[in-house]
C-alpha cells in the first residue's frame, strides 16, 4: 500500500534513496527538427548513483527553503516516488510554478504513483497562485507519453533558463 505525504527538511537524508531506483533504459527520444517533433533512435541508460542522490537532496532542500513543496510516495516506510514544485513563479506574468522533479522507482512504475504525485504537485502549484505547471522533461518517448496522458501540452512560453540548462528536454505546461 502506497502512502503519500509531504517530505519535510528533516527527512532529506541520503537514506531516503536506499530503496529507490531511478534507472530508466531509454531507446527513443523526441527531437525538434525544423520546427517539427520527430522520434529518433537515441539509446542510453539513465541511472542515479550516490552523487546524484546528494545532488537531488540539495535541490529538494532548496525547493523547501524557497517555499515550495516536496511530496513522497512511501511503501512500508521506503520512498518509491517523489515530486517537487518550486515556490518561485516564473513566466512573463508569473503564471508558472515549476515541477522541479517527478520520479517513480523502477520497481513501482505503471502503478499510478506518478499520476498521484503529479496531482499533488498540481495542487501545490495552485496553492502558490500559479495558473500553470511548467515542466522541463526528458525527451524519452515514455516520459513524453506520461506527460501527454496527464494533459500537458508544449509550453507556450518556453523558459530560457530551462532550455539552456537541458537543450534536449521538451518544455511542457499543464493548465491548473
Amino acid at each position: 500500500m502506497i502512502k503519500y505525504a509531504k517530505i519535510s527538511p528533516e527527512m532529506l537524508k541520503v537514506e531516503l534513496f536506499s530503496d529507490f531506483s531511478r534507472r530508466q533504459e531509454v531507446k527513443r527520444c523526441w527531437r525538434s527538427e525544423g520546427g517539427r517533433w520527430v522520434v529518433k533512435d537515441i539509446a542510453f541508460i539513465d541511472d542515479w548513483d550516490s552523487g546524484d542522490h546528494r545532488r537531488v537532496l540539495r535541490q529538494l532542500t532548496e525547493v523547501l527553503q524557497g517555499g515550495g513543496a516536496v511530496w513522497g510516495a512511501f511503501e512500508n516506510g521506503s520512498m518509491k516516488g517523489f515530486a517537487s514544485v518550486s515556490g518561485r513563479l516564473i513566466g512573463s506574468r508569473g503564471q508558472y510554478a515549476v515541477l522541479e522533479e517527478l520520479h517513480v522507482s523502477e520497481d513501482r512504475r505503471r502503478q499510478g504513483i506518478g499520476r498521484k504525485l503529479f496531482g499533488l504537485a498540481a495542487d501545490s502549484a495552485r496553492e502558490l497562485g500559479a495558473e500553470k505547471l511548467y515542466i522541463s522533461t526528458m525527451s524519452a518517448v515514455e516520459s513524453q507519453d506520461f506527460y501527454i496522458s496527464m494533459g500537458c501540452a508544449e509550453a507556450l512560453e518556453p523558459d530560457p533558463w530551462h532550455v539552456a540548462k537541458e537543450p534536449c528536454d521538451v518544455q511542457r505546461e499543464y493548465v491548473l
